[in-house]
């Protein structure tokens, strides 16, 4: 039994190999030319297609699992789970007009006002919800230009910084949506194959609950632990264990947030910690 998983093409590209990489999933041997590719296990393949394409290849099972952005999931339509949320591959679907245009806000959207989009779908639905009957230009790049050279009054496109945006001249009217990558799966393929799924999904999510987290480990003077274990967080609270050693000492672990560990180490430090250690986490399985 073979799990065929979409890979992304592009800028979710690298990305996602590193994910893959990092789960223990991995790509052998793969040339940058190459479509299909083989990983570390002989149950699981990697088809690298267009992000714009993986929706629709998991949803008609062409492919069991896929990596792709929130955003091209919705417009696609396609019938798929979403499995996990990746947390890479941020951006916005945003309407925008140009900042000389007076439309500031959706209720300043004039019935029969052109909309250049390369998300048809998601556009039409927007402006259905809102009560508003528009024009849509479908485009397929440089959304950004349209209302500059007299295709469109508005925009619905994908931004990640803004800056293109501003460069233009536009301006943010609202945000339709949030998007990161999503890791979804093939709703008979759960049934037909879930158990398999559900070992990429747990590897897959171990790394995602490892990144951004340190162990943190030291060695405490008994008297002073009721201090520490006020300094450290973790995930349940710190682990602690006897020392062999000719004072009563404890060994304290705990996982800590990256953006807490200098503070928990300076802290720990004052109450009387020695023999700090910080150490990188490559998987949290629950």
């Amino acid at each position: 039994m073979v799990v065929k998983i979409a890979v992304p093409k592009g800028h979710l590209e690298e990305a996602t190999i590193r994910l893959l990489e990092d789960s223990g999933i991995g790509v052998i041997n793969r040339d940058v030319r190459q479509l299909f590719a083989r990983t570390n296990d002989p149950e699981i393949e990697l088809v690298f297609v267009r992000a714009q394409d993986v929706t629709d290849l998991v949803a008609k099972g062409a492919t069991d699992m896929g990596i792709t952005g929130h955003d091209l999931v919705q417009e696609s339509g396609g019938d798929v789970v979403e499995l996990l949320d990746l947390g890479y591959g941020s951006a916005k679907l945003i309407v925008a007009a140009h900042e000389k245009s007076g439309i500031k806000a959706t209720s300043d959207v004039k019935p029969g006002m052109r909309v250049a989009t390369e998300f048809p779908n998601i556009t039409k639905r927007y402006f259905r919800e809102s009560g508003i009957e528009v024009e849509l230009v479908h485009v397929t790049g440089a959304t950004e230009i349209t209302p500059l050279i007299g295709v469109a009054d508005l925009i619905v496109d994908i931004i990640s910084t803004g800056t293109t945006l501003r460069t233009h001249g536009l301006c943010v009217v609202d945000t339709i949506l949030s998007s990161t990558a999503r890791l979804i799966a093939n709703r008979r393929s759960l049934q037909e194959k879930g158990t398999k799924i559900e070992y990429i999904t747990t590897a897959i999510s171990s790394v995602l609950r490892a990144r951004g987290r340190k162990l943190v480990l030291m060695n405490v003077p008994e008297a002073k632990l009721p201090e520490i274990k006020r300094v450290m967080p973790g995930m349940a609270g710190p682990t602690i264990s006897r020392v062999e050693a000719a004072e009563p000492m404890l060994a304290v672990q705990a996982v800590v947030d990256a953006d807490e560990v200098y503070e928990v180490v300076r802290r720990a430090k004052a109450a009387g910690a020695r023999d700090i250690l910080v150490v990188p986490i490559e998987r949290i399985l629950p």
